[in-house]
Parts: structure tokens; C-alpha cells; sequence
């Protein structure tokens, strides 16, 4: 794929609104957690990214420790921007986070203000970025004062490194606090970032209203429930696949055959409405209206472009719904 050398065209592509903000992000948003890495392919890596852009995603989600190793990801999506997307800097909206283990130290993980201050500064210099448009907090940490974090979001902000700060992975009570802390010092939450998919409604169910009440957006990740709502397990575990690895999110034991004839009495229900399973779950959770967008990851340019279908039909009827909720009942499919 060659650099994009002309003015870039909005494509199809829905755009909501965060919040009570005035950002608008796309209803599917790119996350650079797997594929993007020092040890993957950086051919692949750009041409995922310059797919993406061509295609209306002007969102890119991106962690401190995003890899493997840690920061890698951040060096890729930074030598893609240099090359090829620097001209479209005002067009593009980049997030980053902080908060899980990232260097060796008792200051390399957490959320300390030390932590926070130190990893965007890192995360800037990988990148090339004078400033994130959004820079989150990647996870409540208990051993932190929620004061002591948000102020370090707050004056990252006021330093001119950030646009906009988000939370990830809130308990309730925490992200009610959080939500607090930031309002007063007129720096509120951006955004929210939870887990969710057809397997994994928690969030929808203990999160979402206190995000929307507080004006904050939404935006959940892992929609594909790690690859169990891609059909890819449908026939068995890919010798490829994250869950035949000995490391990662996805372990085999998680698996089960439950999950995975759930998996294909969901897959009739989208073949019934002209979808792969992936797009559905993908649809799925952009039918709650509270929803900003859903992060996707990618190991190819073909399968993105499958996953960017599902904006096509987003719409579910009272049956479909009735019928995919039937099929997940039982907490043993749950997360």
C-alpha cells in the first residue's frame, strides 16, 4: 500500500457523538493491543493502519504497554504517522494509556502521579506526538489515591500533552469518583473504556448508566470476546490462534464447548441477517445507544474490512434480541 499522498474523503462511516462532548468518534475504532508489536510484521502492521484511515477510522487506540515488548506498539503506529499520516495529524484522534506494568522499578506500573507523568512523556517520544487527544488511566489502582491519579490526568492536560482524559476498567464506585474529580477541575471524562460483548455484559449492566448520567462516553473493547465471536473456534482451536498459545488473554481452558456451541447458534442467527458472527457481535454492542464506539483489533487487511461491514446493519429486531439472549443465558458462557 502506498503513502496516503492526497487530501483524505470521509468514506461511509457512522460517527458519534462522546458524551456531552463535541468529539465525534467513529462507531468502529482500530486498538493496536495484538499485531502491532516489535515481533509482528510491520508491512501488515501500516497496511491494517492506512486500511483503516481509508476507510473512515480516524480513531486509533493505543496503550503504554501495547506490544510485545512493552512500547513497541507505540514505536510502529509512530513511524506509520511519520511516514505516511503526518499530514492528516488534525484528522486523526489517537488515545493512549497508562496504568499496567510497563518497566522494571517500583514506578513502572500503577497509577501513581510519578507513573502517569512519566509514561505519557514516554508514550510521546515513541510516538512522535506532541500531544494525545485523549490520554486515559488504564485502570483503578488501589494502592493510589483516585485524587492523587485524576490530578496527574488533570495536569496532563493542563501541560498541553493531553486533549481530553479517559478512564478504563472503573469499578463503579471508583468511576463515579473519578467522574467527580475531574468535572470539578472542568477537565471531565472523555471517555470510558469497558470490556464487553455478547459474552461479556457486565459492564453494560454496572457501568454504562453512571458513564452516561455523567455525560462521559463509551467505548468497549475485546467485542469479539477475544476471538470466541469470530467463528474461528466454531470447528476447534486453530493451530494460530490465541488460545493455542501458551500466553495471552485467551487461554484453552477457556474454550469450553459451551461457549462454542453458543458460538454457532449465534453464527445461524447472522447468517440469518446476512453477517458473519463477527459482525453481529460488533453490531451488537453498537445497538446500545449509550455506546460511542468499539474498538476491533486485526491480524489482516481482509479481516478488518470484514469486521468494517458490520455498520451495514446495525439494527436488531425484538426477536433477534430475544433469540441471542436466550443463547447466552447461562452463566457458565459469561466471562
Amino acid at each position: 500500500m502506498s503513502s496516503i499522498s492526497v487530501r483524505w474523503k470521509r468514506p461511509y462511516m457512522i460517527y458519534r457523538r462522546s458524551g456531552h462532548s463535541g468529539i465525534q468518534l467513529p462507531a468502529i475504532s482500530l486498538g493496536l493491543w495484538h499485531n502491532f508489536g516489535g515481533i509482528d510484521d510491520f508491512t501488515v502492521a501500516r497496511d491494517m493502519v492506512l486500511t483503516a484511515f481509508e476507510n473512515g477510522i480516524c480513531h486509533f487506540d493505543l496503550a503504554n504497554n501495547y506490544g510485545p515488548p512493552p512500547g513497541s506498539a507505540e514505536t510502529s503506529f509512530g513511524r506509520i504517522l511519520l511516514n505516511d499520516l503526518k499530514p492528516h495529524r488534525d484528522e486523526l484522534f489517537i488515545a493512549s494509556k497508562a496504568g499496567h506494568d510497563m518497566w522494571e522499578g517500583v514506578y513502572g506500573t500503577g497509577s501513581s502521579r510519578k507513573n502517569i507523568i512519566a509514561s505519557c512523556n514516554q508514550s510521546l517520544q515513541r510516538t512522535g506526538l506532541d500531544y494525545f487527544d485523549v490520554f486515559y488511566s488504564h485502570r483503578y489502582d488501589p494502592d493510589t489515591p483516585i485524587e492523587e491519579t485524576m490530578q496527574a490526568l488533570i495536569d496532563l492536560v493542563r501541560q498541553g500533552k493531553a486533549l481530553y482524559v479517559g478512564i478504563s476498567k472503573y469499578p463503579k464506585e471508583q468511576q463515579e469518583q473519578a467522574y467527580t474529580i475531574l468535572r470539578d477541575a472542568h477537565v471531565p471524562c472523555l471517555l470510558s473504556q469497558y470490556r464487553c460483548s455478547i459474552f461479556d455484559q457486565k459492564a453494560k449492566q454496572a457501568n454504562f448508566d453512571c458513564a452516561q448520567s455523567n455525560g462521559s462516553g463509551i467505548i468497549c473493547f475485546s467485542p469479539l470476546a477475544q476471538g470466541l465471536l469470530s467463528g474461528k473456534y466454531n470447528k476447534g482451536i486453530p493451530a494460530n490462534s490465541r488460545a493455542a498459545k501458551p500466553t495471552g488473554f485467551l487461554q484453552e481452558s477457556q474454550v469450553t464447548e459451551e461457549r462454542v456451541e453458543a458460538a454457532r447458534k449465534l453464527d445461524e442467527v447472522a447468517t440469518e441477517r446476512g453477517q458473519t458472527l463477527a459482525q453481529m457481535s460488533l453490531a451488537w454492542v453498537l445497538n446500545d445507544p449509550r455506546v460511542t464506539s468499539v474498538i476491533i483489533g486485526a491480524s489482516s487487511v481482509d479481516q478488518l474490512k470484514v469486521n468494517l461491514g458490520a455498520i451495514n446493519n446495525l439494527e436488531f429486531s425484538t426477536e433477534e434480541l430475544k433469540r441471542i439472549d436466550e443463547i447466552v443465558q447461562k452463566p457458565t458462557i459469561s466471562f
